[in-house]
């Protein structure tokens, strides 16, 4: 995986598109699709909103990896998480929604939520506040989190979908899963030019990695091999300030 620096292009968009954003249902930019019959919006902050039920879903926050590393005597800069969490409360603002559900690996390590700052802590405490909030466990955080409100749980069923960590190999229809970042990579203007993106065959979702230091791995890995179908595969890529929709077969890889 690719581990963008906190002064990367792509993470000053980001931040800058999740300022102009004043709440309300203006999504400019963002893309609709069907996935298993659901309604749902790729929005280009990276977040997945269901109008049916009103829940926004992320994935793979990785919060707190600069602290993570810290632990293991490898400094990176330390904003890593205040980032972060500043885009998710620009898109709650955007949709303001029912429900949120955190796609697993939501903290780096098993230690990043108990040595959460006290300061961090009350950022999520505010965000959750009237909302039902679900924390879905996964590998690198599989024991849930400590202090934070909402709950924990290895796997959801909610509103015709099924949402977990990692993809299964056994039955992918309506499931919405993150873990493997995924990305993808078309030539504009001559260059090539590599997004996260929201990978959908209509039949489940793989949501692209929200924390600012996650990375991700693309498409053509061979980690993505069976999850699709390749002939209805889109991928949905983040870009400034839109969803750049590109069909499997017009990627470059």
């Amino acid at each position: 995986m690719r581990y963008a620096g906190l002064e990367d292009v792509e993470l000053m968009h980001r931040l800058a598109l999740a300022r102009t954003i004043s709440g309300g249902m203006a999504a400019t930019g963002a893309e609709e699709i069907v996935v298993n019959g659901v309604l749902a919006v790729c929005d280009p902050l990276g977040g997945l909103y269901l109008p049916e039920t009103g829940t926004l879903v992320v994935s793979d926050l990785h919060l707190e990896k600069g602290a993570a590393f810290a632990r293991r005597g490898m400094m990176l800069p330390p904003y890593d998480t205040i980032a972060t969490l500043n885009i998710l409360s620009a898109v709650i603002t955007r949709y303001d929604p029912k429900v949120v559900i955190s796609l697993g690996d939501n903290f780096h390590d098993r230690k990043g939520s108990e040595h959460l700052p006290a300061d961090l802590r009350s950022l999520i405490t505010a965000m959750a506040r009237g909302r039902d909030w679900i924390w879905i466990n996964g590998n690198h955080d599989p024991d849930g989190t400590v202090d934070l409100p909402g709950t924990c749980t290895d796997e959801l069923f909610h509103g015709g979908l099924v949402f977990r960590h990692e993809p299964s190999l056994i039955s992918g229809k309506g499931e919405i899963a993150g873990h493997l970042h995924p990305s993808a990579t078309v030539r504009r203007r001559e260059k090539s030019v590599r997004r996260p993106c929201f990978a959908s065959d209509g039949a489940r979702l793989l949501m692209p990695a929200f924390g600012v230091l996650a990375g991700g791995l693309d498409l053509r890995h061979r980690a993505m091999h069976g999850l699709f179908d390749r002939d209805a595969l889109v991928a949905h890529l983040l870009g400034r300030d839109r969803i750049y929709s590109v069909r499997y077969g017009n990627l470059i890889g």
